[in-house]
């Protein structure tokens, strides 16, 4: 009996040196707290839970969204709360102060666990044999993970938070923050601010903005439970949406595993509207503008949605508008539409450049199909972001507070015409698909594996239970600073007795003289 579990590790280990996934040992039970997520994040999780369902497991999905998934193996509970929805977020009055997304957190913990289906959801945690979790703003689901092995799954770009926590701590002389990037290399003043922020603002909006409110609703419900704070750091391994071949390189531990790109996806065919209107741009080609899932077209100021339109009004190129408004006097080269295949979209031949805001899931998305880009960021990781395609020379960075009708017509126009950033675009999606084994069926594997050796301990640093004086060693400093002391204390009494016999000496010489 004992060598049942050698046997499907054995079975395993062949099927990834052969480039597949062997069969999983039995059907497991996941469990996917997104209650406080967005349509782009949950892009990361549903394609990890339909792979997971394909072989067989059962994947239940707590969220704040609507039923997506047709997988039979895939059951999604929508907890119904009418917090942290998209459409009641204007991204462009959101940017100027990002504390407003975090301020509905401490009514979502008071609330979500006394809705009947999360309530059954937390009465069963214990029969699930993992859980997966969206790192960011999603705490008050830590309750789940209590005495549970868990994956954090981090959606977004690097997050010095969490690797920090994993015992990984990054070095700010050339990793910065996602919400105030510096291109690199950074100047000794740029260095000094980026180590300031990457202390202080961690520090800043999780555990003095909100995580102190959202612990007080906590709890005030499970009185038993350890501090949120002790139940994160329990994490086994952390998925992350990102890869080195379109941002910088990393050291990483054992349990921090890269699969960025994991939703992206050959092309399917596109509806015959789309695919005539594409097609009949002939060689002009076409402009794709979305600004994603969480920014709504009509949230743009209206300034801005005009510049956009007489833009286009004076090029060539017809474009497709992801919009969800009517917009008045649309020229007759563009076409708008609230919903768009984007993926399909972007690997058209014919579609010359993709104007975004720069979100992670369409970077990617965009760097997969390479498709050169117009970056206009407008919160959060987007403009460190929009550096990334700026310095990898991927198309063309403008600033909304700066933007003219003039730079849009000529940024899209040096864009399409120089064949450089179709060329750049096409040498980083060679090497973002250039991996032993896709995104996907890594990030299945691990799951796995976390899975099959009970919570992976021998995943984790030793130095993630060390306490800052320890791991930054002034334990050790001190002890090298008294040494020293106690040296120079020392050599300064020798000198000194010797000083004094010289001297005695040479007084004593010159008595006799």
């Amino acid at each position: 009996m004992k060598l049942a579990p050698l046997c499907v590790l054995v079975a395993a280990v062949a099927g990834v040196a052969a480039g597949e996934l062997a069969a999983p040992e039995r059907s497991y039970k996941i469990l996917m707290l997104l209650p406080v997520t967005t349509k782009s994040h949950r892009n990361v999780f549903m394609p990890l839970a339909e792979a997971l369902a394909d072989r067989g497991h059962e994947v239940v999905m707590l969220t704040n969204h609507p039923k997506s998934s047709r997988h039979p193996n895939v059951h999604e509970v929508t907890h119904g709360l009418p917090y942290f929805k998209e459409k009641n977020m204007n991204m462009f009055d959101v940017r100027k102060d990002l504390t407003h997304l975090v301020k509905e957190l401490p009514a979502i913990a008071r609330e979500m666990y006394h809705v009947p289906a999360v309530k059954d959801l937390y009465r069963r945690r214990k029969e699930f044999d993992l859980m997966l979790i969206d790192f960011l703003f999603n705490d008050m689901a830590y309750p789940f993970v209590h005495e549970v092995p868990f994956v954090s799954v981090l959606a977004t770009a690097v997050n010095v938070r969490q690797a920090a926590i994993m015992g990984n701590v990054y070095n700010p002389a050339y990793v910065t923050n996602i919400l105030f990037p510096y291109a690199i290399p950074m100047t000794p003043w740029q260095k000094f601010l980026n180590t300031l922020i990457l202390i202080f603002q961690p520090l800043y909006l999780k555990s003095w903005v909100y995580l102190p409110l959202v612990q007080k609703e906590i709890s005030a419900q499970f009185p038993e439970l350890p501090p949120l704070l002790d139940l994160e750091r329990n994490m086994s391994l952390a998925l992350i949406n990102t890869h080195f071949s379109i941002d910088i390189p990393l050291p990483l531990l054992p349990s921090q595993v890269e699969v960025g790109g994991m939703h992206c996806r050959p092309a399917s065919p596109l509806p015959q509207n789309l695919e005539s209107w594409i097609t009949g741009a002939g060689s002009a080609g076409v402009i794709y503008f979305s600004l994603g899932s969480i920014t709504q077209g009509t949230d743009m100021p209206v300034q801005y949605r005009n510049f956009f339109i007489e833009a286009f009004r004076r090029l060539p190129q017809r474009v497709i508008w992801k919009y969800e408004g009517v917009i008045e006097n649309v020229p007759d080269n563009v076409m708008t539409n609230m919903w768009l295949p984007q993926q399909d979209i972007l690997a058209h031949d014919n579609v010359k450049v993709f104007i975004t805001h720069c979100g992670l899931m369409g970077l990617q998305e965009a760097v997969y199909h390479a498709t050169p880009l117009l970056a206009l960021p407008v919160f959060g990781d987007q403009p460190r972001n929009a550096l990334i395609v700026r310095d990898f020379r991927l198309g063309r960075t403008l600033v909304w507070e700066e933007i003219t009708v003039d730079m849009i017509v000529n940024a899209l126009i040096d864009i399409i015409n120089d064949p450089k950033y179709k060329e750049n675009m096409m040498r980083m999606s060679e090497r973002m698909r250039d991996r032993p084994t896709s995104p996907r069926e890594l990030a299945v594997f691990w799951t796995e594996y976390v899975i099959r050796h009970r919570g992976a301990p021998q995943l984790r640093s030793p130095a993630a239970q060390l306490s800052w004086v320890e791991f930054l060693m002034l334990d050790v400093l001190l002890l090298l600073l008294l040494a020293l002391f106690l040296l120079l204390f020392i050599l300064r009494r020798i000198f000194r007795v010797i000083t004094a016999k010289i001297f005695c000496n040479d007084g004593k010489k010159k008595k006799n003289i």
